[in-house]
């Protein structure tokens, strides 16, 4: 833990640009009904530079308005044939720990072409080229290595967001729309210049972090302490709490924050958790052993007890989010799953529909010749997987829309606008994107609901749309409720095995008095001394001079007389 420092604010480029970057605020957009026109912030000196960058995007967009108010909010009719060769550059890693490796997603992207091509855009020819992204600079040099040759159509991806920051900016220079399911910290979601042709297909993790401002405002409450691991690479538990941090200080108090430091063996899960007693709500974005670490440690401190409301973000369904379980086999068990049973975890919400079924199971089978290992009874679909199948089917929808006005595939800001503020069919369920090009999320809240059998279940669903809740059977009040004020940590007794121990401190104490009291004794003997000697002093003078003139008067008597 680093100390609980409140977060600077610092303007968003940097967040997905330098590693030390800080939490920041994004230019929220306010939405209202079906067509969430953007509303103007108000003239205020708090919001007076989000004013500015609204107007600069309004200037900028104006030529486009026409086309978006013409939009529909669901796929489009059969109107002409759509005929066309889209090459489309596709940034993936092949590194399979990645949950968005080329071999998880090419073949949900192969499945979306299908799709098209048995649809009114049977006409639409789809040239891939997959380059290997990684996590770092070879995207951005790929993209303009592509310059020498020709100028790609669409780019899809990459995720990771130091990747992604690059090559938006290229793109968005080179007027080539990016669609990615990843690039999800809150720097994307300033568009107003360099990340202006992005469109996020995942939801961000800001539409995450208003799951849990609306459940502020639900429950009332107040304060929170943030805790989460930062590998200084990917940093995605950085990016994850630097969404609710956002949120959460716009509206209410958050009072900390600490980081974990994964280059120790083990997190000093005591010490983390002795600085949350101010706060009433506890949000944790790190590994499974750190969070059961976490809870432990909480439990054990008698913080579950109804004065702390205990919260994990695990978004991807992935263990390095923390994947929920307390078993480990070890002594331990029995009480973590004792204090799992307080703990609530905050995850995607998964809906499906018929369709969905065929395409996960082609998924899985395309997984098992990839020699990725699948569980069974586990989903094969993650939300990388739905959400580039879904890319390209919204790309197929917005160039038709474009080329119906005249403009081809090589506007790449009119494509871009006319894919947002738009409501179509995805694999899974209806997509709907804001009129700022991110995805609206919907996200469950996952709890124990019966602690003896260790059972988990959804309890509420938020759905970012419209911000409502969906209350689930299993769900009960006194779960999120606060029931005892957070208390401060008591003080711990001094150890005697440690330093100085009471009596030592005792005699040392008693000496100091004593040794001060010796000195003012000698203090004041000094100073009546000097008083008597110095009153003594003119006294004697006095009589040596009459003797002396006694003594000169007889003298003088004498010599007279003689």
């Amino acid at each position: 833990m680093k100390g609980c420092l409140k977060i600077p604010p610092r303007t968003a480029a940097c967040v997905v640009t330098s590693r030390a970057a800080h939490f920041t605020h994004p230019n929220k957009s306010n939405y209202t009904g079906k067509r969430r026109v953007r509303q103007r912030p108000k003239e205020d000196s708090k919001q007076g530079k989000r004013e500015g960058l609204w107007r600069d995007s309004q200037e900028r967009n104006t030529r486009h308005i026409s086309l978006r108010n013409r939009k529909m909010l669901m796929m489009p009719g059969r109107t002409s044939a759509l005929t066309d060769n889209i090459d489309v550059m596709v940034m993936l890693p092949r590194n399979n720990t990645y949950l968005f490796s080329y071999q998880r997603v090419a073949p949900a992207i192969q499945y979306a072409i299908k799709t098209l091509g048995r649809a009114e855009f049977a006409g639409l020819r789809f040239n891939l080229q997959y380059v290997n992204s990684a996590c770092g600079m070879d995207a951005l040099y790929v993209l303009v290595d592509k310059q020498r040759d020709e100028r790609p159509d669409l780019v899809l991806g990459p995720v990771c967001e130091y990747s992604a920051a690059s090559v938006v900016r290229v793109a968005s220079h080179w007027n080539i729309p990016v669609i990615s399911a990843g690039a999800l910290a809150t720097g994307f979601s300033l568009k107003t210049t360099e990340y202006s042709h992005i469109t996020r297909i995942a939801p961000t993790y800001l539409k995450m972090a208003e799951t849990f401002q609306a459940m502020f405002g639900r429950f009332g409450w107040r304060t929170a302490s943030l805790i989460f691991d930062d590998d200084k690479d990917e940093r995605n538990c950085y990016f994850t709490i630097e969404g609710v941090y956002t949120v959460l200080s716009e509206y209410y108090k958050t009072t900390d924050y600490a980081v974990l430091n994964l280059q120790e063996e083990r997190v000093d899960a005591d010490g983390i958790i002795s600085s949350v007693y101010g706060s009433e709500v506890v949000i944790m974005c790190a590994k499974a052993d750190t969070v059961r670490d976490l809870m432990l440690a909480a439990h054990r401190r008698k913080l579950t007890s109804g004065s702390h409301i205990f919260f994990n973000i695990e978004l991807f369904n992935s263990s390095s989010y923390g994947d929920g379980s307390w078993r480990r086999g070890d002594k331990y068990d029995n009480e973590a799953k004792a204090a799992y049973s307080f703990l609530n975890t905050v995850t995607l919400l998964r809906s499906t529909k018929p369709e969905f079924e065929d395409f996960s199971m082609e998924m899985k089978k395309s997984l098992k010749q990839s020699d990725i290992p699948v569980c069974e009874g586990c989903s094969a679909v993650n939300m990388f997987m739905e959400g580039f199948h879904d890319a390209l089917i919204l790309y197929a929808i917005a160039l038709r829309e474009v080329k119906s006005n005249g403009l081809t595939k090589k506007d790449g800001l009119e494509i871009t606008h006319s894919m947002w503020n738009r409501t179509f069919e995805g694999i899974a369920g209806q997509v709907s994107l804001d009129a700022n090009g991110d995805r609206n999320g919907d996200f469950s809240v996952v709890r124990m609901t019966n602690p003896e059998a260790g059972t988990h279940e959804t309890v509420m669903s938020y759905f970012g749309t419209n911000g409502s809740f969906q209350i689930m059977p299993g769900f009960k009040k006194e779960w999120f409720s606060l029931r005892t004020a957070p208390e401060p940590p008591h003080p711990k007794h001094s150890d005697p095995s440690c330093g100085l121990g009471v009596s030592a401190v005792t005699g040392i104490i008693v000496g100091g008095i004593l040794g001060t009291a010796l000195l003012l004794a000698f203090y004041f003997f000094r100073k009546n001394y000097r008083i008597t000697i110095e009153r003594r002093t003119p006294r004697e003078e006095c009589d040596i001079g009459k003797h002396r003139q006694l003594r000169e008067d007889s003298i003088r008597s004498n010599f007279s007389a003689a």
